[in-house]
């Protein structure tokens, strides 16, 4: 007995690809926002594990501070609309920050349970990319 089966071609319209995009990228960057804001709490109310993971990696306390403030700014510039610049120095300093983290930890062989500070570094890194990569025209440098 034999079948016959059919493959019906499935075509997604500029509009539908649209959409998915625009989700896609809010998604990448309110996640990204949360986990930067999330981080900067930490940060500013000096938490345990946030303060004995930087005492770990050689940095003073007060740069805790310094780098909880430039992540709120950071969160701040890539969420409110215009500002293009803004927002790809933004961009660029969660990707410095993070792939930061990421290679300290990795030298310093602060690994964290099961890999966590490098898994967490690298996947918040995914995340600045891929909201960078996905976001709107109006929210990108014109060129030139």
């Amino acid at each position: 007995m034999a079948t016959i089966t059919q493959q019906i071609p499935t075509r997604t319209t500029p509009a539908a690809r649209g959409r998915i995009r625009t989700y896609a990228y809010w998604a990448c960057t309110v996640s990204l926002a949360f986990m930067m804001v999330s981080g900067a709490y930490g940060e500013y109310t000096q938490q345990y594990g946030t303060q004995e993971t930087h005492t770990i990696l050689g940095y003073p306390t007060y740069f805790l501070t310094l780098i909880a403030t430039w992540k709120l700014l950071g969160s701040a510039a890539i969420l409110v609309p215009g500002f293009p610049r803004l927002k790809e120095w933004a961009y660029a300093g969660m990707f410095f920050n993070m792939t930061g983290a990421f290679i300290s930890h990795l030298v310093e062989r602060d690994y964290g349970a099961a890999g966590m500070h490098l898994t967490v570094t690298a996947g918040i890194v995914a995340l600045v990319l891929a909201s960078w990569a996905l976001r709107p025209a109006d929210r990108m440098l014109p060129r030139r």
